[in-house]
């Protein structure tokens, strides 16, 4: 009996991961992308240490580091009121991740590498087919995808299964009426690459301010990835000029201006969000949705490509009993499992992400944590290894952990 087909829209990091592990096993899958690669992708491109272990798996980790990928030890977070949250990924706290060091690397290099990983598992890979519709059966159930190519001509495409693995506006989850919108917190953010960034350390730089927050982080090959992220209060704003209006927030800012001072803007400038978008539930009737696709808070915690890569890790096998299932009704019981998978996997995190979210929302609480964690590393480490997916998010969701971050007696300088 021949394997099943799946359609997976979207060749990020989660559709790549996903094709990666079913075509391994056999399915007949088809990625399908908008776009042609290498193409820029508007992202943190931060990925924790724990997704060196599913590049690994890929067999995509030595190919990646050899594209000269930065290697970062932790995360630095500068409250407004000057505390530094100091957090190592190598610390006392008896966890350890799948490496020592997290990895940045542009999104050029990445999805390509990622991209052709798929592809050698046996994917197919078809880059400028744009998916506009869903197919459905008299059931409602879905049964394929409409794509328009660069000709403008329209094509039905049938498939066992559609996975939507296409990010934040995903086609896949809005044709099915999954995707909602959170009323806070409402982000943009504003991505660009900058050379001879003064000094630039090995770790991630969080700069949180009552404007927002700016990221800095070396992706390599002499490049820093700058990210400034504001309220969407701001759209009409940054809608006038984004570049300026990026650049006018670095110089405004005297820590940032005097790292900027001699940096050379490389790329252009590009907006993203507003963010805070979920799926009421990750699948339906023959569909399925993965990555930023299925859930993106906030990109403050830079959780977005480890989330893909293992969230396709977690639906291959879902998938795979899916197809395999001899009914209809085992084929959606397998997807509702991957459902209950998934939030097992993430719902502590997104707990820590919306705990951090809440503090850079609001200076005082910021503040506090700044001052706290800027005393007790082994406080910050927890925290920083939690944000690098090897640390349990209950560590610091723990009442004693959270006692001494939000209410306990702290001195003041």
């Amino acid at each position: 009996m021949p394997e099943k087909r799946v359609i997976i829209v979207g060749g990020g990091p989660a559709g790549s991961s996903t094709a990666y592990f079913l075509a391994r096993a056999g399915v007949e899958v088809v990625v399908l992308d908008r776009a042609h690669f290498p193409r820029d992708k508007t992202c943190s491109e931060y990925m924790s240490p724990q997704a060196s272990r599913i590049l690994e798996a890929m067999g995509a980790l030595t190919e990646v580091e050899d594209a000269g990928a930065a290697q970062l030890t932790g995360m630095r977070v500068h409250a407004p009121n000057g505390s530094t949250i100091h957090g190592e990924f190598a610390a006392d706290h008896g966890y350890r991740g799948h490496r020592d060091r997290g990895l940045a690397v542009r999104r050029t290099i990445l999805d390509s590498i990622l991209l052709d990983r798929a592809r050698t598992a046996g994917a197919e890979i078809e880059e400028g087919a744009r998916v506009t519709d869903l197919l459905r059966d008299d059931a409602g159930r879905v049964n394929g995808v409409i794509t328009i190519d660069e000709s403008g001509k329209s094509r039905e495409r049938p498939a066992d299964l559609v996975i939507g693995a296409d990010g934040l506006r995903s086609v896949v989850g809005r044709r099915l009426g999954l995707i909602r919108v959170s009323r806070w917190p409402r982000r943009i953010a504003l991505v660009t690459h900058y050379s001879n960034v003064q000094g630039l350390k090995n770790f991630g730089e969080m700069y949180v301010d009552r404007g927002g927050y700016c990221g800095v982080a070396d992706v390599g090959n002499g490049l820093a990835n700058v990210a400034v992220v504001v309220p969407v209060s701001r759209a009409a704003e940054v809608a006038v000029d984004r570049t300026e209006f990026l650049e006018s927030w670095l110089a405004e800012r005297p820590k940032l201006a005097a790292m900027f001072a001699t940096a050379k803007r490389e790329t252009p400038v590009r907006a993203t969000g507003p963010f805070a978008t979920s799926a009421k539930r990750a699948w339906a009737p023959g569909a399925a949705l993965v990555g930023d696709a299925a859930e993106f808070f906030d990109p403050f915690t830079g959780e977005g490509i480890y989330t893909a890569l293992r969230g396709g890790e977690i639906l291959s096998e879902h998938a795979l009993q899916s197809l395999r299932a001899p009914t209809v009704r085992t084929a959606d019981a397998a997807l509702k499992a991957y459902e209950k998978a998934r939030r097992r996997e993430f719902s502590g995190k997104w707990k820590v992400e919306r705990m951090i979210g809440a503090a850079v929302a609001f200076p005082a609480l910021i503040n506090r944590a700044a001052r706290v964690l800027s005393r007790r590393s082994d406080m910050a480490d927890l925290l920083i290894g939690v944000v690098g997916d090897f640390v349990p998010a209950r560590e610091v969701l723990r009442p004693g952990y959270l006692l001494s971050l939000f209410l306990a007696p702290v001195a003041r300088t």
